[in-house]
């Protein structure tokens, strides 16, 4: 998976947090919520607009930034 296609960050838009695909809805807002214990299924019926692999982008980009690797996202 390509995390430039799923991960957006954005100056004026979230506080430039990364968000999935330029919507606003962060990378923290999914993070934060697998930590509470909510499925896939249960985030997708939140956000009906998100699409799995977008969760699955998200934990991608996390593990990148906990491990110290960096990872070349496009600024808008």
């Amino acid at each position: 998976m390509n995390l430039t296609d799923r991960i957006t960050i954005e100056p004026g838009k979230m506080g430039g947090r990364p968000c999935i695909r330029g919507m606003r809805i962060t990378v923290g807002t999914i993070t934060g919520l697998l930590a509470a214990k909510k499925t896939r299924e249960e985030i997708l019926a939140l956000y009906p607009y998100l699409e799995d692999e977008d969760i699955t982008a998200a934990l991608e980009f996390v593990t990148l930034l906990a491990s110290d690797q960096e990872h070349s996202i496009r600024r808008a």
